[in-house]
């Protein structure tokens, strides 16, 4: 497969937690990351936080080996409402490409789009009701498939080294969390 190429994507109010670990760990486990923001390059997150993405968007190839979505409100309404995010989630998905969703974004982004259909996902506690058809679990983290979710900002951790897993192997994962001292 080569290098894998990751999309992470970052609209108003995401959680900034749940964008930057993953940013930061799949960069050193050697993944090309890009951070594309919606309708803008420079995006503030729910707590202040402001980042430069690479790219907008709308500019953003489809030729990425995986996507992942943060969570955070207002931003993981701010990605559902936009038609270049779910538009890049349901091509990458339906080449079998790992689509990963954390906090809210599981319930309010992936559930709408058909992408938690007949799956094991889980989201931030009180989000299951945006959409009623999952059956969301309780464990941290899940993978299941392509797909891979997990509950809030205190698993960014987990979640990032989860798609690690799934993107390099468990070893490479298990260097990562090694190396920053991870449990």
């Amino acid at each position: 497969m080569g290098v894998p190429k990751v999309l992470v994507v970052f609209a108003e109010g995401f959680e900034e937690i749940e964008g930057l670990v993953p940013v930061d760990l799949l960069r050193r486990a050697g993944a090309k990351v890009v951070m594309a923001g919606v309708g803008s390059k420079e995006i503030k997150g729910a707590h202040g936080v402001s980042v430069v993405c690479d790219m907008e968007v709308s500019e953003a190839p489809t030729d990425f080996d995986c996507m992942v979505c943060p969570g955070g409100m207002p931003g993981s309404i701010n990605l559902a409402h936009s038609w270049d995010v779910m538009h890049r989630l349901v091509e990458l998905s339906s080449r079998g490409k790992l689509i990963c969703a954390i906090c809210a974004a599981p319930a309010v982004v992936l559930g709408p789009a058909g992408l938690l259909e007949g799956r094991k996902a889980v989201c931030y506690p009180g989000q299951e009701t945006a959409c009623p058809s999952i059956e969301f679990g309780a464990e941290r983290v899940v993978v299941d498939g392509n797909v891979v979710t997990a509950r809030g900002a205190g698993c960014a951790v987990e979640f990032a080294l989860a798609i690690i897993g799934q993107l390099f192997s468990e070893t490479v994962a298990d260097k990562i969390a090694s190396d920053i001292v991870w449990k």
